[in-house]
């Protein structure tokens, strides 16, 4: 486990060495002020909760997830380094599993970043903390499955911009998954024990 923690650090320190990883994180923020506040109606609602962040986040990940697990393996082929990344004595498991962690230890500071929402709707009201707290257990849950889809999307290929559309669209899939469209669309093809787990 030595191993996967080591490259799991060297991942982390590369997201926050470029000013990418800043402008990054201060427009998820933003955007999910944005949809909080002015597109989930926060105030004409007057209720004191992170609901409609918790609503809209799912597809603001679908694009955020991919732009941050578009890089984990194709970088690494388009410049080589996967190979000597190979030569060192690490086994595959570690190399992808201290990548997929580093990815999911970004996702958990920007999530941590929106901090500032959850202590915003605190002082404005007297919000379920425990709801809260669960939601956000919840979608780093989400961010770390589509992680590991985009991480994968991204070893198949030296061209970011072709494992961004792809991740993209794999996270299309898992966020809609639920919708009455798409239950409708399976509902017709599938068995209903296939519709439920879908629908779960």
């Amino acid at each position: 486990m030595g191993n996967v923690f080591t490259i799991a650090k060297r991942e982390l320190a590369g997201y926050f060495g470029t000013p990418i990883a800043y402008v990054f994180l201060v427009i998820f923020v933003i955007l999910s002020g944005v949809v909080t506040f002015n597109l989930g109606n926060f105030f004409a609602r007057g209720s004191a909760d992170l609901s409609s962040f918790f609503n809209y986040l799912p597809w603001l990940l679908l694009v955020f997830i991919p732009a941050v697990s578009m890089r984990l393996w194709a970088e690494e082929r388009k410049s080589g380094t996967v190979e000597l990344l190979m030569t060192l004595p690490v086994s595959p498991w570690e190399a992808v599993t201290g990548k997929w962690l580093a990815s999911v230890g970004f996702i958990a500071v920007a999530l941590a970043a929106t901090f500032i929402l959850w202590i915003t709707v605190n002082i404005l009201g007297d919000p379920d903390n425990g709801v809260i707290l669960v939601s956000y257990i919840g979608a780093l849950v989400l961010a770390a499955i589509l992680l590991a889809m985009g991480s994968c999307v991204s070893a198949f290929t030296k061209n970011q911009v072709v494992a961004f559309v792809l991740a993209v669209a794999l996270a299309f899939v898992i966020v809609t998954s639920g919708t009455p469209i798409v239950l409708d669309a399976i509902r017709a093809v599938a068995p209903k024990p296939i519709v439920e787990v879908v629908a779960a």
